[in-house]
């Protein structure tokens, strides 16, 4: 090896070892960044409270979701329209009007960390959520205990009807209804058959809920089952009114950042501030928040589940970090994508004490505003000032306390079945 050959491998060397020091002194500072500005209370003045501990799903409502007596209606424009054809009006309107979405910090997210329940559990809990009030159900009774596959036409036509179709079982001399499916062997003396009547999509028609009926009945009639269907009429009633409700709560709130001028956000330096935040990027092409606590919580999931421990494996999205233009993010392109902005967003009715989330996704929207030299605006690119932020916390609050004395709950199952 000659002299010069030799010269350029130290070259080359000392380069290879330079790029590693300062990739990992970057790192290191992102992270110091990062951990100091959450491992310390911030005062906030939007918002101020005592935090009470939570006990589980949220079955009650907050104390602080209920405004004022004395406070002003607010009205917000709807995510979804009535009548069976809602959509999402979010599009020219202002921050203050849009509907919404919401995020926590890790501290709040390990605070809010129940035991969840197993899949078997959440399988009878989504029949013991069945009620006239949104679903349509009908109940047969078997002249002897037969397995779930008697109902041969009815699994055939199960998504032929725009909402979700559930079937429950009740074993001889049992008290719970269960999920039944299609391919189980367990005898059944009875079923409980329900076509959900409300989703984010509207009400059902009453030519789908007409159709439903009547193929339970023929299924029941053919394999010499008693049954009781309730009034179509009656049930078509309750659909319109449940939809109306559920039409004037669905919100979805969003914080737009977007940078100064005509610079734009690379994808690579938004990832790596949405996972030092813990959030992971989704099929759906947006970045989540988990309320089983982030990257460590996804973790912790694929841990039980090696394990065999299912319990752990429920999770749902506390906030979401979207493109504001309308290409998602993708694993495979984040270093090459580049867009004019980002989006909080908050879905008001599928989370749990939404005014509480609001609250602390303005705390995460600052961060990535510092980090990334990027401003919080509306949807007019108004900046959004501390006033402006807790008018719409207040509005977010009024949201909330609506849907608690409606008897649904924000975060709870139902919710989450209703806001599908």
């Amino acid at each position: 090896m000659s002299e010069l050959q030799a010269a350029l491998l130290a070259i080359g060397f000392g380069v290879i070892v330079a790029v590693y020091v300062f990739g990992w002194w970057q790192q290191r500072k992102y992270h110091r960044k990062f951990g100091t500005a959450f491992k310390v209370s911030h005062a906030d003045a939007l918002y101020q409270e005592t935090v009470a501990p939570h006990g589980g799903e949220a079955e009650a409502c907050s104390e602080e979701a209920i405004p004022a007596r004395d406070a002003p209606p607010i009205q917000l424009s709807p995510a979804r329209g009535g009548k069976g054809e809602r959509e999402n009006e979010a599009e020219g309107q202002s921050f203050e009007e849009r509907p919404m979405q919401f995020s926590t910090l890790d501290e709040t997210v390990e605070e809010m960390r129940v035991e969840e329940p197993s899949t078997a559990t959440l399988l009878d809990e989504s029949c013991a959520l069945l009620e006239t009030r949104s679903d349509f159900i009908i109940e047969l009774s078997l002249s002897e205990p037969g397995p779930a596959a008697v109902l041969d036409g009815l699994w055939q036509r199960k998504f032929d009807f725009g909402k979700p179709v559930l079937v429950c079982g009740l074993k001889l001399n049992a008290v719970q209804w269960e999920r039944a499916i299609a391919e189980s062997h367990i005898l059944y003396s009875r079923f409980r058959i329900s076509l959900q009547l409300v989703d984010r999509g509207g009400a059902v028609s009453a030519a789908k809920l007409a159709d439903f009926r009547d193929l339970v009945l023929g299924v029941a009639r053919h394999i010499k089952a008693s049954a009781v269907a309730p009034d179509i009429h009656e049930a078509l009633q309750r659909a319109v009114e449940l939809d109306t409700f559920c039409a004037e709560v669905d919100q979805i709130v969003g914080i737009n950042l977007v940078p100064s001028g005509e610079r734009l956000l690379m994808g690579g330096k938004i990832a790596q501030a949405a996972a030092l935040l813990g959030m992971e990027l989704e099929s759906d092409g947006a970045f989540h928040l988990m309320d089983t606590g982030g990257r460590q919580g996804a973790e912790r999931r694929r841990t039980a589940l090696e394990r065999g421990d299912d319990r752990r494996c429920v999770s749902h999205s506390l906030f979401a970090l979207t493109n504001l233009e309308a290409e998602p993010f993708q694993r495979n392109t984040l270093e090459t994508i580049s867009t004019t902005g980002i989006t909080l967003l908050l879905d008001v009715p599928r989370t749990e004490n939404p005014a509480k989330q609001f609250f602390q996704m303005t705390r995460i929207a600052r961060e990535l505003a510092r980090e990334l030299q990027v401003n919080l605006v509306d949807d007019h690119r108004a900046v959004l000032t501390d006033p402006a932020l807790a008018v719409i916390r207040e509005r977010v609050a009024q949201v909330e306390a609506k849907m608690c004395a409606g008897g649904i709950v924000p975060g709870s199952t139902q919710a989450r079945r209703l806001f599908s």
